[in-house]
């Protein structure tokens, strides 16, 4: 047996064991991106790097043998150094978008294309859910949001952006004629409760997200009526009431309490907010200066000053959340400052550090060449994807909803959630222009295999996938074509990806560490 120390931890481990192999037995992580247990290793993203404490010298844990008597360090400054720079590296010839641009460019971060092929599919129920994953109000957004994730879409390129608010109004109208429209599942009850100062779409937003979290809420409000400026600043032909009412019903059988009629002055903040509540969140949407200085606020010429991260104005538990903070104009933007603040308000009340909602790492390139929109027109239906953008000012129809959402791209990874790269590109927290020179590789799709589609340019070339074809003895799979720099995957003598056989494509497809090679359907089967 072998006998070394990983991190100052006694290993014991077979003879012929590798450094990674011994630290994962030894419950040490190391991360890897071109590693696969159970197939031969080749270092090649030498992000498993490790350090031997006697000599300094730095070694690819997956190819060094552990001996017994080493010194293994496998993390400290250093090593995440060397590491953060193999995943640039990696990254400096990776084409893909972890997320699409509809989704960046969309205040609220809503899962647009997944919500598009849902309702593509007719599932409208299960469309409505992704959406108030991140909005709280997407009924009356679909009425009145300027859509910037439409002027993002790359649809908009071939002729016009995907309709993506009226899918959005769709859904929420589909749900509204239901039963009594879905609520999101409610976590425990914290036993604490949060005053909100107005009822606008930032104070109604967090109210949503803080229920759903556990935590009581009492909205107050100078006004008869609940909706603050989207009742008494926009028209009812651009907003209907009966909308606006729908979704402040669905927040009362979620649990929120409104208390009308009562202006929070300076003295109900001292006397009976402050003092009554866990948390105080300022939501009023207004911000004379006369006015944030008896609250005695800090504040300047745009509005209330509060901490853009956390969206605290001190440390007592007050926040902000709106156009008290700077008129913005932008109602989907108080909508995600609305569930920015729920999730500093949580984190507060539940003794925890605040702090801004983490996005994960994106990696993007921009918008498509002319030679790459046929690539991208292999993503959508044959029948329905090249139809015209539905034009109506009214609300869809079923059919019409189903039609206009094929329109999309997929612009969007298949992998999200699960490719390395990503992961761990957000973990060491890399800039991913740090090797880009130059002009990007054309987007490719090989989408001929019915289960999967490879995408050239976001592969790693971690020969994964060719030592899975050549384990599995076929006599078509996976192998490397080209030499060098040009080398890629492909299929052998020009023979199409559509004869692969289906036990293979499942292998590569699982085993591919990045979403170079993914099922079709991964993302909502």
């Amino acid at each position: 047996m072998i006998v070394l120390t990983i991190n100052k931890l006694r290993v014991q481990v077979p003879e012929g064991t590798t450094v990674l192999e011994a630290a994962r037995q030894a419950g040490i992580q190391i991360p890897t991106v071109c590693y696969y247990e159970g197939l031969p290793t080749h270092p090649s993203c030498m992000l498993c790097v490790v350090k031997d404490a006697k000599t300094g010298k730095i070694h690819p844990s997956c190819a060094l043998k552990a001996e017994t008597g080493q010194d293994i360090i496998t993390h400290d400054s250093e090593i995440k150094e060397l590491r953060r720079e193999a995943l640039e590296l990696l990254l400096s010839d990776h084409v893909g978008d972890c997320e699409a641009p509809c989704r960046t460019s969309c205040p609220a971060y809503m899962d647009i294309p997944k919500m598009n092929r849902l309702i593509a599919e007719g599932k409208f129920a299960e469309a409505l859910k992704v959406v108030k994953e991140e909005i709280a109000l997407p009924l009356i957004l679909g009425y009145i949001c300027p859509a910037p994730c439409e002027k993002a879409c790359r649809r908009g390129q071939v002729d016009e952006p995907v309709s993506i608010c009226k899918l959005k109004r769709l859904a929420a109208e589909e749900d509204m004629a239901g039963s009594d429209g879905y609520l999101p599942p409610k976590k425990a009850s914290s036993g604490k409760k949060v005053a909100i100062a107005g009822t606008g779409p930032a104070g109604l937003s967090c109210a949503y997200h803080l229920l759903a979290l556990g935590h009581d809420c009492v909205l107050y409000d100078k006004n008869p009526n609940a909706g603050g400026a989207l009742r008494y600043s926009i028209p009812d032909e651009k907003l209907p009431k009966s909308a606006l009412d729908a979704e402040i019903c669905l927040l009362k059988n979620l649990g929120a309490t409104f208390i009308m009629n009562t202006d929070v002055t300076p003295e109900l903040f001292e006397n009976e907010l402050k003092k009554n509540f866990n948390a105080v969140v300022l939501a009023t949407g207004d911000f004379q200066d006369s006015r944030l200085s008896a609250f005695g606020l800090p504040h300047d010429s745009n509005g209330l000053t509060v901490n853009r991260d956390t969206m605290q104005v001190n440390e007592q538990g007050v926040f902000a959340c709106g156009n008290i903070i700077r008129s913005r104009r932008m109602a989907v933007t108080s909508v995600a400052q609305g569930k920015a603040a729920a999730h500093s308000v949580d984190l507060y009340l539940r003794g925890l550090p605040t702090g801004k909602i983490h996005r994960m790492f994106n990696s993007k390139f921009g918008k498509l060449f002319e030679e790459e929109i046929v690539e991208y027109q292999k993503e959508i239906a044959t029948e329905s994807g090249w139809s015209p953008r539905v034009e109506t000012t009214s609300s869809l129809t079923i059919a019409q909803a189903k039609m206009e959402a094929g329109r999309c791209l997929h612009c969007d990874c298949r992998k999200p959630d699960t490719c390395k790269l990503r992961i761990y590109s957000d973990e060491y927290q890399v800039d991913r222009r740090m090797f880009s020179y130059g002009e990007r590789s054309l987007v490719r799709k090989y989408d001929q295999h019915h289960l999967i589609i490879y995408e050239p340019e976001k592969c790693i070339k971690c020969n994964i996938c060719v030592q899975i074809s050549e384990q599995e003895q076929d006599r078509l799979g996976f192998t490397s074509i080209h030499r060098g720099f040009e080398v890629e995957m492909g299929m052998p003598l020009n023979k199409s990806m559509a004869d692969l056989p289906d036990h293979i494509a499942l292998r590569c497809a699982n085993a591919c560490p990045t979403g170079a090679i993914s099922l079709k359907h991964e993302l909502h089967e």
